[in-house]
């Protein structure tokens, strides 16, 4: 609406929004419509027939002449020397636009409004009604009008633009498109202090004020304006408009957090199965068409925000015609997602990221996102991770893609870590919280491997690479990768035992904790090795517990021992607490036979003591037998030396006579003889 009224000097006056003319090149009594055709009631019958689609105008020729250079090159450029009728299917605005130019022409009041101003200097523009043929003609009109009145008014300038969407290239062209957004995007960046919030997010009855007139001393002023007071309002504008006012509002230096929260909050309204997390199409009960709705100005009129359905169409062509707007939507949203990281949250990037790869998004636009969600890969949670396959693999979720994000996210974390500028006294805090993420993302990626592993088609290679894609230290406990294992060997009962080694060969047997241990010794579906590296792994644990509770005694009594062994519980506490839930929660199930696997791992330590003292028995009979089998060798050997001395002895006596002897002869005989004894 117009602030003041004035009389131009050629005599046509305007107040309000209501345009007047005092000069008539006709005299008439108004208009009126019969069905698709209109008339005018003058003395003078019409010479002039002007067709627009199916709407049919009956006029005069002098006063349309007078105001429309655009007419006038058509009449007298026209090779019929009596032309009497002009078809312009091409004007922007259509019928009604037309309609209030005509009426314009002839001096009848017209009302400029928020709802029909575009559409109306679009065809001023198109019907080259410049100052050239007469001073204060329809563009001047409507440009001072979008200027002084639109361009000042938070909701006259978002109902400007969204009527704007029907009006391309016209509307970019003349500058409405840019203006309005940067209106928008203006107020938008301002203090909401002085924003009187009634005027704001809610259809209103009555004509919007102007901007200046938001800021006054009413009560609703010192009212607390939320930041984001302006989503409901831009939510309406096709995502086109929509990315021209975000990139103003960037421009303007907006938080990118709160710039961020308007895209997804926009995300919601025009992308339903965003919201539903669905894996299909939206079929026609859940259409495209956003459920914000919005009043314009005092004409009533109204529309609803989201992309257009023509509904005449038959639904394979609908069901084609929502991928394509949604596809648009979505590679309209990707480009212009804050960089920063933590704009949106990273739940938001993987359900857009489903929806990207469902409609066949742009690959290089995907590849974008991927990035993004490695960011921020230690904020997502396993429902948002579930991505299926839509590119006819065999397996049932995406798993490759799954891999990459893991690939960004280690990829962030390394670069982080080496930029010089994290090179601060903060260098311990940055590394602890790098740990922690890559902690959170380890039982995320278990998780997740315990979910997918319940797929027959999961091939163990995919399984493999993806769980020895984290390094060692990510991992604080291997409980969560145990039960993956575990739930693959059930869903893949035909695997061969050098590819059961190969699965758990993925897995530290030292990480495990004692409940996991217990259900490991148990576990027919493991290798038998397994088993073994599981059960001596668990032997050292109670070895060094008890070895490290005897030191602790021996070095001091009373409250030192205390003092020392707190920090020991206050380790295992925060073992246990590093567990992941999805693996404590797996073990509901077997509570009953872990119960029964202690009593069993009793006995069979009881049985192990009682055989090694068996054996210690054994041992010591086994070096008596020993003991006594070579004393009774030696015994026999020095009997039967004492017996032949005593034959050698006899002979010596009988043939002493006979042999000459001296001492070397008993030398060499002796000698001979302990010969013949060994």
């Amino acid at each position: 609406m117009w602030e003041s009224e004035g009389v131009t000097p050629n005599g046509r006056e305007y107040g309000g929004d209501v345009l007047t003319s005092t000069k008539h090149g006709v005299k008439i009594e108004g208009f009126y419509q019969r069905a698709n055709s209109w008339y005018v009631s003058a003395d003078i019958p019409s010479d002039l027939h002007v067709q627009i689609g199916e709407a049919n105008f009956y006029l005069h020729k002098y006063p349309l002449l007078s105001r429309s250079g655009k007419l006038n090159r058509m009449l007298y450029d026209s090779r019929e020397a009596e032309l009497d009728k002009i078809v312009m299917d091409d004007l922007p605005g259509g019928p009604e636009a037309f309609e209030l130019a005509a009426k314009f022409c002839y001096g009848v009041a017209i009302d400029l409004t928020a709802s029909n101003i575009s559409g109306l200097r679009c065809a001023s523009e198109y019907l080259e009604m410049t100052e050239d043929l007469e001073e204060g003609n329809l563009i001047f009109k409507t440009e001072a009008f979008l200027s002084y009145v639109v361009l000042s008014s938070w909701r006259d300038s978002i109902v400007v633009l969204k009527n704007s969407e029907k009006l391309s290239p016209w509307a970019e062209n003349l500058q409405i498109v840019r203006r309005c957004s940067e209106s928008i995007a203006w107020k938008a960046c301002a203090n909401p202090k002085g924003i009187r919030w009634s005027y704001t997010g809610r259809p209103q009855k009555v004509s919007s004020p102007n901007w200046n007139e938001m800021k006054d001393s009413s009560p609703s002023r010192n009212q607390l304006v939320p930041p984001d007071w302006w989503f409901e309002d831009v939510t309406i504008l096709r995502i086109d408009h929509f990315v021209r006012v975000i990139t103003a509002i960037k421009v303007k230096g907006m938080r990118f957090e709160l710039i961020g929260a308007g895209i997804m909050h926009y995300a919601t309204k025009w992308l339903p199965g965003l919201a539903a997390n669905e894996t299909s199409i939206q079929g026609e009960e859940t259409s495209i068409n956003s459920s914000s709705s919005f009043s314009s100005g005092g004409d009533n009129s109204s529309w609803k925000g989201g992309l257009h359905m023509i509904v005449a169409e038959t639904r394979d062509e609908t069901s084609s015609l929502q991928t394509k707007d949604q596809r648009m939507v979505i590679e309209s949203l990707i480009s212009i997602i804050p960089p920063q990281k933590d704009s949106v949250s990273c739940s938001f990037l993987l359900r857009l990221l489903r929806m990207a790869n469902m409609l066949k998004v742009a690959h290089a636009l995907i590849t974008d996102l991927e990035k993004r969600v490695g960011m921020q890969f230690e904020q997502a949670t396993l429902s948002d991770l579930l991505i299926p396959c839509y590119d006819r693999s065999e397996t049932k979720f995406d798993v490759d893609l799954v891999q990459r994000l893991l690939e960004h996210f280690l990829i962030q974390e390394q670069t982080e870590g080496c930029s010089p500028s994290r090179q601060t006294f903060s260098d311990h805090k940055h590394v602890g919280s790098n740990l922690n993420a890559k902690a959170r993302v380890a039982r995320l990626v278990d998780s997740y491997l315990t979910e997918v592993s319940r797929d027959r088609n999961l091939s163990l290679t995919k399984f493999q690479v993806l769980a020895e894609a984290l390094p060692e230290s990510a991992r604080v406990s291997d409980d969560g990768l145990y039960r993956a294992i575990d739930s693959y060997l059930k869903a893949h009962p035909t695997l061969t035992e050098h590819e059961r080694k190969r699965l758990c060969r993925v897995m530290d047997c030292q990480k495990l904790s004692i409940d996991a241990c217990m259900h490991a010794a148990q576990n027919e579906r493991l290798p038998l090795r397994v088993v073994v590296q599981v059960l001596f792994s668990e032997q050292i644990k109670i070895s060094n517990a008890l070895a490290n509770n005897s030191s602790l005694k021996g070095v001091s009594g009373g409250g030192g021992v205390e003092s020392q062994y707190q920090p020991m519980v206050t380790n295992r506490k925060t073992l246990l607490e590093g567990t992941p839930q999805s693996f404590q929660e797996g073990w509901t199930t077997a509570k009953k036979d872990i119960n029964t696997l202690k009593f069993e791992l009793e006995s069979v330590k009881t049985k192990y003591l009682e055989l090694q003292h068996d054996m210690e028995n054994l041992q010591k009979n086994f070096d008596k037998l020993m003991k006594q089998k070579h004393t009774s060798a030696w015994t026999s050997g020095w009997k039967k030396l004492s017996k032949l001395t005593k034959m050698t002895n006899g002979e010596n006596h009988d043939i002493g006579n006979h042999i000459p002897t001296s001492e070397e002869q008993i030398k060499k005989n002796a000698r001979r003889w302990r010969n013949s004894i060994s």
